[in-house]
């Protein structure tokens, strides 16, 4: 084990994000320096992980702590500090939140949504296909799809997504917005919550925002109003936020690798894999945030962190790590052992996970089915990718077919 100086700490982001390209540096640091201090835009130094036993163990060891980067100038890459909620929380606190809604994101509750899933799917399709190509597969499929889904199991007025999705993009923001724009829009996505948290109350409907208010009033004692509020606005938002940017992602993807696009065309069947192999091999963050701190000294990597020192753990690395996965830097849609972390590990693993995964099953399988002659419209120079974001994707995709 070895106990590195705190001096030296590379830039990070080591580079801007190109389209979807993993920068070649993490490839470097796993083989040579798994466990590296960096600088984040703002913040105080931070250990970053990178190969995928230790990200697991930063994740999912007990001793590395989300709370404990309450009060600290934690490691981020935006101006404000990312906050108090859910996020920024450990057991038991963390669990007494997560236990309100994840009756609603099990397995079987989200297979009983995905007929619906497919309903919507088809008729943006039937849309796209009456307004002829070419057409923006972000504005007019990726969009609308996830937001709906959302909106009908949260219980928000799909008619209102022109406010809310507006508003979500201070939750992801880095430099695209600046700081008092950013509290100006959760201000306004926090008191969009709070009517519709009065509404529910005034007026019960079968929703899960409902479920939540009735769960806050009958145990006061357990949840504050401000919980519920952030709780669901965090829903909203991170329920469709990332499947919006993945969706197009994933198409992208599958548009230029022509020969997976074709087996997973030829063998429809494939389709649950290739979104888990898809998932691993996107690189959706800019870069690695939401450091935990560790509560004692640990080895990590073959590295002393010290106790009270912030670290970081590389999902989109770990996923490309070649002790763990054969030729990673290769899409293969039919990989059998795929043990990716794309959605996180640990306590804090995804929440939306399954819901997440049916949405891009459902619109990847049905742009796939529906549309077999489906191909980006414009030189790929042309497209136009989202910047000042913690996520990269495209911001307008012109398909044809």
């Amino acid at each position: 084990m070895t106990d590195v100086a705190r001096t030296a700490a590379r830039s990070y982001p080591f580079s801007a994000p190109d389209r979807l390209q993993l920068d070649p540096h993490y490839a470097q640091l796993r083989r040579e320096e798994p466990l590296t201090r960096v600088q984040l835009p703002f913040g105080e130094q931070a250990w970053l992980a990178t190969r995928y036993a230790d990200v697991r163990t930063v994740l999912g060891d007990a001793r590395f702590s989300r709370a404990a980067s309450v009060g600290r100038d934690e490691p981020r890459l935006t101006p404000r500090q990312i906050g108090d909620g859910i996020l920024s929380m450990d057991p038991p606190e963390h669990t007494r939140l997560r236990r309100l809604v994840a009756k609603a994101f099990t397995a079987r509750r989200v297979e009983q949504l995905r007929p619906r899933a497919r309903q919507i799917a088809d008729e943006l399709i039937d849309a796209m296909v009456a307004a002829g190509p070419p057409v923006d597969l972000v504005e007019h499929f990726a969009t609308p799809l996830p937001i709906q889904v959302i909106c009908e199991l949260l219980g928000v007025p799909f008619a209102d997504r022109h406010l809310f999705h507006v508003w979500s993009e201070a939750i992801v923001s880095t430099t695209s917005l600046t700081p008092e724009r950013i509290q100006e829009y959760l201000d306004n996505l926090h008191g969009y919550i709070g009517e519709l948290v009065e509404q529910r109350r005034r007026e019960p409907t079968d929703d899960l925002l409902c479920a939540m208010v009735q769960a806050r009033d009958e145990q006061q004692d357990r949840f504050t109003e401000q919980e519920i509020v952030q709780l669901a606005a965090g829903l909203l938002a991170a329920g469709h936020e990332t499947t919006v940017t993945q969706l197009p992602n994933f198409a992208y993807v599958l548009l230029t690798h022509p020969d997976e696009l074709a087996r997973l065309r030829a063998e429809p069947e494939l389709l649950p894999t290739a979104i888990e192999e898809l998932m691993r091999f996107v690189p959706l963050g800019v870069a690695s945030s939401f450091a935990r701190y560790a509560t004692e000294d640990i080895e990590v990597g073959g590295v002393l962190v010290r106790a009270g020192e912030p670290v970081i753990g590389s999902l989109s690395s770990a996923n490309r790590d070649e002790t763990v996965f054969t030729d990673p830097d290769r899409l293969d849609l039919g990989r059998e052992t795929n043990p990716h972390i794309g959605f996180g590990h640990g306590v804090h693993h995804c929440l939306g996970a399954q819901l997440a995964r049916m949405e891009l099953q459902v619109g990847i399988g049905t742009l796939v089915a529906r549309l077999p002659g489906l191909r980006i419209a414009v030189p790929e120079s042309e497209l136009t990718w989202k910047s000042g974001i913690i996520v990269r994707g495209l911001a307008r995709m012109p398909v044809a077919w």
